[in-house]
């Protein structure tokens, strides 16, 4: 039994999707120590939302823990 080609097509570029992300090579620490860099010196994309977002959620789990003791000076 003699496969189609077309069948063939499928079968080479799926197993290619499957093998290529274990291509993948693990960041040297070269790489490691230049996003440390970039990081510190706020050079990666989208460092404005990033900050945002972080200065956010700090300024919530604070609004939290003021709220929880609020709650608890209350109830005691």
């Amino acid at each position: 039994m003699m496969m189609k080609p077309n069948y063939l097509l499928i079968l080479i570029i799926t197993a290619t999707m499957l093998v290529l992300p274990a291509c993948d090579q693990p960041k040297t620490g070269t790489e490691k120590a230049m996003d440390n860099v970039d990081d510190a010196l706020d050079r990666r994309p989208g460092e404005k939302a990033r900050d945002a977002t972080e200065d956010a959620v700090n300024k919530l789990e604070d609004a939290g823990k003021e709220i929880k003791e609020s709650v608890k000076d209350a109830t005691n």
